[in-house]
């Protein structure tokens, strides 16, 4: 994980435009999963409003409003180049992050800056965009809420450097430092996490193949057509092997989760939690 420190800019648009990686929209709307991050006083500050119908305008805009709100604020150096860019980049092959990891690395980038600080309502307005893989934006205003100038870490590339390899450490990432050697995580430490991904009841793949299969087959169970009964009915029992799945996997990410000794029984046959690829047959043709 490299963090990256930018030249500081005066306006907001055009550093945003560069995370997004495409000009500014006035029209459409920034999708909410792009901004996986924001400060923490945000939702006070724009009770009135709703971030979600936003545009990538807007958002600019959002960060550019303490320039104009304390015009007379400048840095140290009597300039007023007070929007802060650091982009967060992860390994070619490092796997894929969830919304909150990408969340999760922000703001702990962003406190390591110095950008934020828990319950700092009166600090820097700052947001994070996810919109390229295996990277993240944070773009932050050094003019703070209350009239002053952030002034950044005199050892900011050291803070943002060990808070990288804390990250790894915790998220299961390869160090570029070792790049011959990279950093393997314990598979039994990252295993109930991957797990937790792909049988996640509202966002996982199993979860959204098994809501589709299941809608199938409740329009195909009632066809006039006897083979697409059939076809059907197959669906059904196909979103049952899923559920079990779905059980098994939960089942398997306990027993990792259990402290050594302490490891629940393995399913027993008849258990809901029993592989699916032990469940095999289909519904005769009717």
């Amino acid at each position: 994980m490299i963090p990256r420190t930018h030249r500081r800019a005066a306006d907001a648009e055009p550093v945003l435009s560069d995370a997004l990686g495409r000009a500014l929209s006035y029209l459409a709307k920034l999708a909410e999963s792009t901004v996986v991050a924001r400060w923490a006083g945000m939702d006070a500050c724009t009770a009135d409003d709703d971030p979600a119908s936003w545009t990538s305008v807007d958002w600019a805009e959002h960060v550019n409003d303490p320039l104009f709100e304390h015009p007379s604020v400048t840095s140290p150096e009597g300039d007023r180049r007070a929007v802060f860019h650091i982009d967060v980049r992860l390994a070619p092959c490092d796997r894929s992050l969830t919304a909150p990891e990408w969340a999760e690395i922000a703001h702990r980038i962003a406190r390591a800056a110095g950008i934020a600080a828990p319950g700092g309502e009166q600090g820097c307005r700052w947001i994070a965009v996810q919109a390229h893989p295996h990277r993240v934006d944070l773009i932050a205003n050094l003019i703070r809420l209350d009239g002053t100038w952030q002034q950044l870490p005199s050892d900011l590339l050291r803070r943002l450097a060990a808070e990288a390899r804390r990250l790894e450490d915790d998220l299961g990432l390869i160090s570029p430092q070792h790049p011959a050697a990279p950093h393997v995580p314990d598979p039994a430490r990252q295993a109930p996490m991957l797990l937790a991904q792909v049988r996640d009841e509202t966002f996982g793949p199993l979860a959204g193949a098994r809501s589709i299969v299941e809608h199938l087959a409740q329009r195909l169970v009632g066809h006039p057509q006897a083979h697409v009964r059939e076809a059907g009915h197959r669906l059904e029992w196909t979103a049952r092997r899923l559920l079990a799945l779905q059980q098994d996997l939960t089942a398997t990410a306990t027993i990792l989760n259990s402290p050594p000794g302490h490891a629940p029984a393995a399913p027993t046959p008849g258990s809901p939690a029993l592989s699916a690829a032990a469940r095999t047959g289909h519904r005769p043709m009717t």
